[in-house]
């Protein structure tokens, strides 16, 4: 197995700034890969009309429990009386645990497939993860691993990301990195108690993250840090980002995040770094092509 290096936009359908960031993004060759968000207000064009311009992106499922409208009507626990998504991590993970909500996780369930069939009923999906990284708690990542493995998408997210700096003094100098390095803590402990989950399903995720330690604020050298601190010789990288063309009432900093997949000078210092820049469609496609075939051999004529 090569050392493979995954760009994965995250957002996509969200809005059409999203959709023409990923689409401008596609001609140089860094972002192969995409997680579309079934209840995004731009889902149709992003599916109907960006996919079929970029036919080789890698299309993921970005599933959804924390912003926007849920998809099923008969998700009280999860939304308001408009059917607003109403509940944040830290409500998703007590919800999850507490022994009276009997029903919660019955409707995550619900939520989720309704979610993964809408996007699968526009085309095939090569992997999960999750809007604010909501399916890492234990219990939900359960359901996921587990519809993965009934609608065949083998590939699921995990979020352990390694220690690494960014030797520029003023990142570190806001509240924001501090409680990036907090939420990093936790999803590494999460990654831990996921993974017999995993096997359990039989289902190949990356072995490393990288965007949670510079949230809001990565750039190239957040890529290239986070790079440089990974050593193994046999291991695939994933790097998350909400790239957005630059518009009124945009988060700087998304736009920013396109600047990333423009980065010639990134992409040359991955492949020197001995990376395949690629997606998980591609890697799944590759690993089929080296799996020995099981040819029978035709009984001799008596």
């Amino acid at each position: 197995m090569a050392k493979r290096f995954i760009l994965n936009a995250d957002d996509f359908g969200v809005s059409q700034a999203a959709n023409r960031a990923v689409e401008e993004a596609y001609s140089y060759g860094l972002l192969k890969s995409v997680s579309i968000t079934a209840n995004g207000e731009a889902f149709d064009e992003a599916v109907d009309q960006i996919l079929a311009r970029c036919p080789n992106f890698g299309v993921g499922v970005h599933l959804n429990l924390t912003d926007g409208k849920s998809l099923c009507s008969d998700v009280d626990l999860l939304t308001d009386s408009e059917m607003k998504f109403n509940n944040s991590y830290l409500k998703l993970l007590l919800k999850a645990y507490n022994p009276k909500e009997t029903e919660f996780l019955s409707q995550v369930e619900r939520e989720f497939r309704r979610q993964i069939e809408k996007v699968l009923a526009k085309t095939k999906a090569t992997h999960i993860d999750s809007h604010a990284h909501i399916h890492s708690i234990p219990k939900i990542f359960d359901i996921v691993c587990r519809l993965a493995k009934e609608y065949e998408i083998p590939q699921v997210r995990t979020h352990f990301e390694k220690f690494y700096f960014v030797p520029e003094l003023g990142r570190h100098l806001s509240w924001r990195y501090y409680l990036n390095f907090s939420k990093k803590f936790v999803l590494n402990l999460m990654t831990v108690a996921n993974e017999h989950i995993l096997d359990k399903y039989e289902l190949s995720t990356n072995d490393y993250i990288i965007g949670t330690s510079y949230a809001l604020s990565m750039d190239a050298p957040a890529v290239m840090y986070g790079i440089k601190a990974i050593d193994n010789k046999k291991v695939t990288v994933e790097a998350f980002i909400h790239p957005h063309r630059y518009e009124e009432g945009t988060i700087d900093n998304y736009f920013n995040e396109y600047l990333i997949t423009r980065n010639r000078k990134l992409a040359e210092m991955i492949a020197n770094f001995g990376y395949d820049i690629t997606n998980y469609k591609i890697a799944e496609e590759k690993q089929d092509a080296q799996e020995p075939q099981n040819v029978q051999e035709e009984p001799p004529q008596a």
